[in-house]
């Protein structure tokens, strides 16, 4: 009987139901389109800031302070503290190790340059600094097994290179843009560097633009570095790029003052600060510190996005509910007389309120459903069009938007069911 009741009111009222479903789906559509794009393309645009450069600085606890005027590090070659190379697996290791998306160690040393004949700089040495560091090496896991390929390739993909980068063992050497157009160096010359009684001839594979201190320098394999500043297996700073969590009050929350159970969330959670607390764990003696102005802008940007598409899949829904409302209201109005006979025959408050609920949770399934469909499609051309990215079909988000649609059917139906609850059959049936 109920199912034959329902049936018949969408036969005699096809119009405003559709209108209704009509309404949650597009609702739901917005929902589908917003939900996809922030739980898809927020892991992409976090992937894609990796780009813009490393968001973690690691430095040894015991290092003196820089002395570096006009981009030249003045410091002795052997001043400051070094940190050992070998250790450098273990960040593969931590918790959050797959959040690691690569590092480069770096050992600046202040070296003379002495350039070849055909250029402007002939003849008189320089003083420069090399930055010793890796393009792409295989770092061992310990414990895990295997390698993790890692380098500037993975932390610094933004940096411009003209002609190529250098190959791992080699002496070969990057210019930076200043001080190749200062010197005027030209890809396939030698230079000569000089450091503390040592010195290695380097051919000049390729011209970088880093829009950084690298630009007035030379950038050689790490070994040549070390040979050069007679610190073989070591180096000065550590930059690591790593996928994080925008900051929020939580985060910034000292951990030694949290009971257990605020521990475990926050360690468990990729914040910069407790990926940089798993580093400290296990590189003894560094001090590790976000790269503000990147962590920093990344959280910001992404929250605004998460927040405005938060903000306007609740516009949405909101407005769908606002729509269910007044059709469920017109619709008792036209049925007053029905529900009053349904009432005065002994029917139930609870049966009737389930009748009326049961024709909505029927029109939010199907609105939903359509609304899931082409809430897909719009993802896609949103994706696209604002971010460059198409979000991946989210099956999960299914069985959340048919409940979202079911949730605003509910709240857009209270306040006629209530009416329908409060109906006297006797007045309804003396026409009054």
């Amino acid at each position: 009987m109920f199912f034959r009741i329902v049936k018949d009111s969408f036969a005699r009222q096809s119009r405003r139901k559709l209108l209704t479903a009509a309404t949650l789906a597009l609702g739901t559509a917005i929902a589908t389109a917003t939900l996809s794009v922030t739980l898809d393309v927020g892991d992409r645009m976090a992937s894609e800031f990796r780009t813009l450069g490393a968001n973690l600085l690691v430095t040894p606890q015991a290092d003196t302070l820089p002395l570096e005027i006009g981009g030249v590090d003045y410091r002795p070659v052997d001043s400051g503290a070094y940190l050992p190379e070998t250790d450098l697996g273990k960040l593969k290791t931590i918790f959050w190790r797959n959040n690691i998306v690569g590092f480069a160690p770096f050992l600046d040393v202040p070296v003379s340059v002495a350039f070849s004949e055909n250029t402007v700089a002939a003849g008189t040495p320089q003083p420069a600094t090399l930055v010793g560091t890796w393009y792409r090496h295989d770092v061992p896991v310990p414990d895990k097994g295997g390698a993790f390929a890692t380098g500037l390739a993975a932390t610094n993909p933004g940096w411009g290179i003209e002609g190529r980068w250098f190959g791992e063992g080699t002496t070969e050497s990057v210019i930076g843009t200043t001080l190749a157009r200062r010197a005027g160096i030209t890809i396939g010359q030698t230079v000569t560097l000089r450091a503390g009684g040592h010195a290695v001839q380097s051919t000049v594979v390729g011209i970088v633009s880093s829009s950084g201190q690298e630009d007035n320098a030379v950038i050689a394999p790490l070994p040549v570095a070390q040979e050069l500043s007679g610190h073989a297996g070591k180096y000065r700073r550590l930059l690591v790029s790593a996928l994080t969590k925008p900051e929020d009050a939580f985060s910034r929350r000292d951990p030694a003052g949290m009971t257990p159970a605020e521990y475990d969330r926050w360690y468990c959670s990729p914040y910069i600060s407790s990926i940089s607390h798993q580093m400290r764990q296990e590189l003894a003696g560094v001090e590790v510190r976000p790269i503000r102005q990147v962590a920093e802008g990344e959280g910001r940007i992404l929250s605004k996005v998460g927040a405005l598409m938060w903000l306007v899949t609740a516009a949405a829904l909101l407005a769908a509910a606002l729509a269910v409302a007044a059709t469920a209201g017109t619709t008792v109005l036209e049925r007053t007389s029905e529900i009053g006979v349904m009432k005065a025959l002994g029917a139930s408050r609870l049966k009737v309120g389930a009748f009326f609920l049961g024709e909505q949770w029927l029109i939010a399934l199907v609105g939903g459903t359509v609304g899931y469909v082409a809430g897909l499609g719009l993802a896609r051309l949103l994706g696209m069009r604002v971010f460059g990215l198409s979000p991946a079909v989210q099956p999960i988000l299914l069985p959340i938007i048919l409940g979202m649609a079911a949730l605003v059917a509910t709240l857009g139906s209270l306040l006629p069911l209530r009416k329908v609850l409060r109906l006297d059959p006797a007045a309804v049936l003396r026409g009054e």
